[in-house]
């Protein structure tokens, strides 16, 4: 039996290993407190759930969705005009995704041909190099380095491989590394891929959990964004929403009208009912933000200052729900995170399993109670693991 090349081109990752030693840990009698996987467990509103049941009980629900309703387009316009102050042409520039991982994945199958350049973040979320690598495009990877707030060089990208980049993307709020991203920033990324003639792609996942009174800005906001790019937008983590499985690619129209021919091919879209649900989500009362918000700036307060406690100062990040927390020298990310789970019983992401850059990090999710903490941060400090 014969597989495509194009499955040569990945691999899999950390986490299975990860998964494995966990499940040896629990089997020997410990507990395991698991930080790993970037899966909320803070609940959608009653309100989307009464929405996403009301329509389900609905039997013309379960048609074929072969577009994204009207209703869904218009609330998204709406909304991204009073939270963005972007204006969206809701026909030729909105198209709802099965989640904005799924658009990261089939994105680059639009764009991009064999040999084309995506310039990537790095360390990045794993689907930004493998959706590329998927449709045969080469990877370049634009550091994120700590000693410039995570922020992107672009003046460091060699000259040639600017111009043969077909398409960037970036992502801020930042996983893995909780960064923001400056005004500045965004304007000097208009400029460049005006200036070389890239489409850039910003994943915007984080949009609401910012901290410490910080607010992100959509990049299409700023002047030319539009002409240059699109934003996915994602109600998983915002809303409590990841297993519906609901993202939004907004932005550029031949950019949109070209991936949403892809998805034409691929798919007969969304469940009507999760459309129903999303429509909630944007039209409820907002405050549900700033509550999961708090919920996750509480939970990074606790975890700096129990960590802190225990001998381990790792830096606050601005944003996401993840914390970016640099190991102890001696170590490797992978040996690290093992160490410190048959140590402690604590269970992190390795920074290698966000590429090369990631090394010498490791992440942490916040997705865990105020129980879970207390109880990671106590066996951290008995473990003497930093003393």
């Amino acid at each position: 039996m014969r597989f495509s090349k194009r499955m040569e081109r990945l691999k899999e990752g950390v986490f299975l290993k990860l998964d494995e030693e966990k499940e040896k840990y629990i089997q020997e009698g410990h507990t395991v407190y698991d930080f790993t996987i970037g899966s909320p467990n803070i609940a959608p509103s009653k309100e989307v759930q009464e929405a996403l049941i009301q329509a389900a009980m609905d039997p013309k629900s379960y048609m074929y969705a072969l577009h994204d309703s009207k209703e869904l387009k218009a609330t998204v316009k709406d909304w991204y005009q009073k939270r963005y102050h972007v204006e969206l042409d809701e026909q030729r520039e909105i198209l709802a995704l099965q989640g904005s991982q799924e658009g990261l994945a089939h994105i680059a199958l639009a764009v991009c041909d064999e040999g084309d350049v995506v310039l990537i973040p790095a360390p990045s979320y794993p689907i930004f190099a493998n959706g590329p690598r998927i449709a045969g495009a080469e990877v370049y990877e634009m550091p994120m380095l700590e000693e410039y707030d995570y922020q992107i060089q672009l003046q460091d990208i060699p000259e040639d491989i600017a111009r043969r980049a077909k398409m960037m993307i970036v992502s801020y709020p930042n996983n893995p590394t909780g960064a923001i991203a400056t005004d500045t920033f965004f304007e000097e990324l208009v400029a460049f891929a005006k200036h070389y003639d890239i489409l850039v792609l910003h994943d915007m996942a984080y949009s609401e959990l910012v901290f410490d009174g910080g607010k992100a800005k959509s990049f299409l906001a700023y002047p030319g964004a539009k002409e240059v790019g699109i934003e996915f937008n994602s109600f998983s983590k915002n809303y409590g929403m990841a297993g519906a499985r609901i993202g939004l690619c907004v932005g550029n129209k031949e950019a949109v009208r070209c991936l949403r021919k892809l998805k034409s091919n691929i798919d007969y879209g969304m469940f009507l009912p999760i459309q129903k649900a999303a429509v909630a989500a944007l039209t409820q009362d907002q405050s549900i933000l700033e509550e999961t918000r708090n919920t996750y700036q509480r939970r990074r307060n606790r975890m700096i200052e129990g960590f802190k406690e225990a001998g381990w100062t790792i830096q606050a990040p601005k944003g996401t729900m993840f914390i970016w927390a640099k190991i102890p020298k001696g170590y490797d990310s992978e040996g690290f995170a093992i160490a410190l789970l048959k140590k402690t019983g604590i269970l992190v992401t390795p920074g290698n399993a966000f590429g090369r850059y990631g090394e010498g990090y490791v992440r942490i999710a916040l997705v865990q109670s105020d129980e879970v903490i207390e109880a990671a941060i106590a066996s951290l400090k008995k473990s003497a693991m930093f003393v």
